[in-house]
Protein backbone atom coordinates (compact mmCIF):
# COMPACT_ATOMS: atom_id res chain seq x y z
CA UNK A 1 0.00 0.00 0.00
CA UNK A 2 1.37 3.56 -0.87
CA UNK A 3 2.16 5.86 2.30
CA UNK A 4 0.99 9.17 1.91
CA UNK A 5 1.83 12.21 3.61
CA UNK A 6 0.99 15.82 3.93
CA UNK A 7 3.45 18.79 4.02
CA UNK A 8 3.07 22.40 3.46
CA UNK A 9 2.50 23.75 -0.21
CA UNK A 10 4.53 26.72 1.10
CA UNK A 11 6.75 25.84 3.88
CA UNK A 12 6.49 28.71 6.45
CA UNK A 13 10.51 27.86 7.97
CA UNK A 14 11.60 28.93 4.91
CA UNK A 15 13.11 25.38 3.71
CA UNK A 16 15.23 24.82 6.97
CA UNK A 17 13.98 21.90 7.24
CA UNK A 18 12.10 22.40 10.63
CA UNK A 19 8.67 21.31 9.87
CA UNK A 20 6.99 18.04 10.55
CA UNK A 21 6.87 16.99 7.64
CA UNK A 22 10.64 16.61 7.90
CA UNK A 23 10.43 13.97 10.69
CA UNK A 24 7.74 11.88 8.97
CA UNK A 25 10.24 12.09 5.93
CA UNK A 26 13.35 11.11 7.49
CA UNK A 27 11.85 8.32 9.90
CA UNK A 28 10.59 6.34 6.08
CA UNK A 29 13.93 7.25 4.73
CA UNK A 30 15.92 5.47 7.88
CA UNK A 31 13.35 2.45 7.60
CA UNK A 32 13.38 2.35 3.43
CA UNK A 33 9.75 3.21 2.80
CA UNK A 34 8.69 4.92 0.12
CA UNK A 35 6.16 7.80 -0.04
CA UNK A 36 3.92 10.16 -1.55
CA UNK A 37 3.71 13.74 -0.37
CA UNK A 38 0.50 15.81 -0.74
CA UNK A 39 0.98 19.23 -0.42
CA UNK A 40 -1.39 21.71 1.02
CA UNK A 41 -2.17 25.03 1.48
CA UNK A 42 -3.02 27.12 4.67
CA UNK A 43 -6.18 26.88 3.19
CA UNK A 44 -6.78 23.76 2.41
CA UNK A 45 -5.92 23.16 5.85
CA UNK A 46 -8.68 24.77 7.19
CA UNK A 47 -11.00 22.76 5.00
CA UNK A 48 -13.24 19.58 5.67
CA UNK A 49 -11.23 17.31 3.66
CA UNK A 50 -8.32 17.84 5.34
CA UNK A 51 -9.83 18.60 8.87
CA UNK A 52 -10.96 14.65 8.31
CA UNK A 53 -7.26 13.53 8.66
CA UNK A 54 -6.18 16.22 11.09
CA UNK A 55 -8.62 17.27 13.06
CA UNK A 56 -6.53 20.50 14.19
CA UNK A 57 -5.48 21.51 10.67
CA UNK A 58 -2.17 21.16 10.74
CA UNK A 59 0.44 18.91 8.84
CA UNK A 60 1.75 16.23 8.86
CA UNK A 61 -0.90 13.26 8.01
CA UNK A 62 -0.39 9.85 7.46
CA UNK A 63 -2.13 7.75 5.05
CA UNK A 64 -1.67 3.74 4.80
CA UNK A 65 -4.97 2.33 2.93
CA UNK A 66 -7.72 3.14 5.37
CA UNK A 67 -5.19 3.98 8.19
CA UNK A 68 -5.25 7.72 8.69
CA UNK A 69 -3.03 9.22 11.67
CA UNK A 70 -1.87 12.65 12.63
CA UNK A 71 0.77 14.15 15.47
CA UNK A 72 4.57 13.82 14.33
CA UNK A 73 4.91 11.40 17.03
CA UNK A 74 2.66 9.07 16.40
CA UNK A 75 3.30 9.10 12.87
CA UNK A 76 7.08 8.22 14.02
CA UNK A 77 6.20 6.02 16.46
CA UNK A 78 4.31 3.69 14.12
CA UNK A 79 6.76 3.92 11.15
CA UNK A 80 9.23 2.36 13.74
CA UNK A 81 6.75 -0.19 15.14
CA UNK A 82 5.80 -1.39 11.72
CA UNK A 83 9.29 -1.49 10.30
CA UNK A 84 12.75 -2.12 11.28
CA UNK A 85 15.61 0.09 11.54
CA UNK A 86 14.34 2.68 14.00
CA UNK A 87 13.38 0.66 16.95
CA UNK A 88 15.69 -1.76 18.98
CA UNK A 89 14.99 -5.68 18.90
CA UNK A 90 15.56 -5.79 23.00
CA UNK A 91 12.39 -5.06 25.04
CA UNK A 92 14.42 -3.08 27.10
CA UNK A 93 16.23 -0.82 24.89
CA UNK A 94 12.78 -0.52 22.73
CA UNK A 95 10.78 0.97 25.42
CA UNK A 96 14.10 3.23 26.25
CA UNK A 97 13.76 4.42 22.69
CA UNK A 98 10.26 5.02 22.80
CA UNK A 99 10.83 7.07 26.44
CA UNK A 100 12.95 9.04 24.51
CA UNK A 101 10.78 9.87 21.63
CA UNK A 102 8.28 10.94 24.38
CA UNK A 103 10.89 12.76 26.16
CA UNK A 104 11.90 14.89 23.37
CA UNK A 105 8.28 16.27 22.46
CA UNK A 106 6.94 16.35 25.94
CA UNK A 107 9.93 17.65 27.98
CA UNK A 108 12.81 19.29 25.55
CA UNK A 109 10.56 20.55 22.79
CA UNK A 110 8.18 22.67 25.03
CA UNK A 111 10.77 25.41 26.33
CA UNK A 112 12.08 25.77 22.74
CA UNK A 113 8.89 26.32 21.25
CA UNK A 114 8.29 29.16 23.73
CA UNK A 115 11.28 30.70 23.17
CA UNK A 116 10.52 30.23 19.27
CA UNK A 117 7.27 32.39 19.76
CA UNK A 118 9.27 34.49 21.82
CA UNK A 119 11.37 35.60 19.38
CA UNK A 120 9.37 35.97 16.77
CA UNK A 121 5.75 36.76 18.10
CA UNK A 122 6.82 39.09 21.16
CA UNK A 123 9.26 41.16 19.99
CA UNK A 124 7.47 44.33 20.01
CA UNK A 125 5.81 43.76 23.16
CA UNK A 126 6.88 45.64 26.45
CA UNK A 127 7.55 42.42 28.24
CA UNK A 128 10.22 41.25 25.97
CA UNK A 129 13.15 42.30 27.35
CA UNK A 130 12.24 40.79 30.63
CA UNK A 131 10.82 37.73 29.51
CA UNK A 132 13.53 36.57 26.99
CA UNK A 133 16.22 35.85 29.59
CA UNK A 134 13.51 33.54 31.78
CA UNK A 135 13.06 31.79 28.92
CA UNK A 136 16.48 31.38 27.51
CA UNK A 137 17.29 30.38 30.75
CA UNK A 138 14.66 27.32 31.13
CA UNK A 139 15.67 25.84 27.69
CA UNK A 140 19.24 25.80 28.74
CA UNK A 141 17.64 23.78 32.15
CA UNK A 142 16.87 21.33 29.60
CA UNK A 143 19.98 21.21 27.33
CA UNK A 144 21.82 21.25 30.50
CA UNK A 145 19.97 18.11 31.68
CA UNK A 146 20.58 16.22 28.38
CA UNK A 147 24.36 17.34 27.97
CA UNK A 148 24.90 15.40 31.01
CA UNK A 149 22.81 11.97 29.82
CA UNK A 150 24.73 12.13 26.39
CA UNK A 151 28.07 12.84 27.56
CA UNK A 152 30.29 11.43 25.08
CA UNK A 153 28.20 9.02 23.55
CA UNK A 154 27.09 9.23 20.24
CA UNK A 155 23.81 8.63 20.60
CA UNK A 156 21.34 8.89 23.75
CA UNK A 157 20.48 5.51 24.49
CA UNK A 158 23.20 2.59 22.36
CA UNK A 159 22.66 2.75 18.83
CA UNK A 160 20.58 5.52 16.37
CA UNK A 161 16.79 5.38 17.23
CA UNK A 162 13.51 6.65 16.87
CA UNK A 163 14.18 8.45 20.00
CA UNK A 164 17.74 10.10 18.77
CA UNK A 165 15.35 11.24 15.69
CA UNK A 166 12.95 12.68 17.44
CA UNK A 167 15.39 14.48 19.78
CA UNK A 168 17.77 15.55 17.12
CA UNK A 169 14.52 16.76 15.42
CA UNK A 170 13.44 19.23 18.52
CA UNK A 171 17.18 20.15 19.12
CA UNK A 172 17.35 21.65 15.56
CA UNK A 173 15.07 24.35 15.99
CA UNK A 174 17.80 26.09 18.59
CA UNK A 175 20.33 26.63 15.64
CA UNK A 176 19.16 29.72 14.84
CA UNK A 177 19.12 30.85 18.28
CA UNK A 178 23.11 30.21 19.12
CA UNK A 179 22.29 28.38 22.76
CA UNK A 180 23.18 24.72 21.37
CA UNK A 181 26.93 25.80 20.78
CA UNK A 182 26.80 26.02 24.09
CA UNK A 183 27.03 22.30 24.56
CA UNK A 184 28.99 21.37 22.32
CA UNK A 185 28.42 17.41 22.95
CA UNK A 186 24.70 18.55 21.53
CA UNK A 187 25.62 20.44 18.69
CA UNK A 188 27.90 17.66 17.76
CA UNK A 189 25.17 15.18 18.16
CA UNK A 190 22.76 17.05 16.33
CA UNK A 191 25.58 17.26 13.27
CA UNK A 192 25.85 13.49 13.57
CA UNK A 193 21.95 13.13 12.96
CA UNK A 194 21.74 15.62 9.88
CA UNK A 195 24.95 14.05 8.27
CA UNK A 196 22.57 10.37 8.76
CA UNK A 197 21.97 9.77 4.60
CA UNK A 198 18.24 9.28 5.70
CA UNK A 199 18.22 12.95 7.06
CA UNK A 200 20.27 13.99 4.44
CA UNK A 201 17.35 12.69 1.76
CA UNK A 202 14.83 13.76 4.04
CA UNK A 203 16.07 17.66 4.12
CA UNK A 204 16.92 17.71 0.15
CA UNK A 205 13.12 16.52 -0.73
CA UNK A 206 11.48 19.71 1.65
CA UNK A 207 13.76 21.72 0.37
CA UNK A 208 13.20 21.11 -3.20
CA UNK A 209 9.00 22.08 -2.56
CA UNK A 210 10.71 24.93 -0.73
CA UNK A 211 12.69 26.10 -3.40
CA UNK A 212 10.50 25.06 -6.46
CA UNK A 213 7.23 26.90 -4.59
CA UNK A 214 9.66 30.16 -4.41
CA UNK A 215 10.81 30.17 -7.82
CA UNK A 216 7.33 29.64 -8.87
CA UNK A 217 6.04 32.37 -7.10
Amino acid sequence: MTITITAFERSPDGGKGLARDTRVRWALEEVGQPYQVRLVSFRAMKEAAHLALHPFGQIPTYEEGDLALFETGAIVFHIAARHAGLLPEDANARARAITWMFAALNTVEPPILELGTARLQEGDKPWYAARLPLVEERVRGRLGQLSVRLGDADWIDGAFSAGDLMMVSVLLRLKPSGLLNEYPNLAAYVARGEARPAYKRAFDAHLAVYTRKSSIG
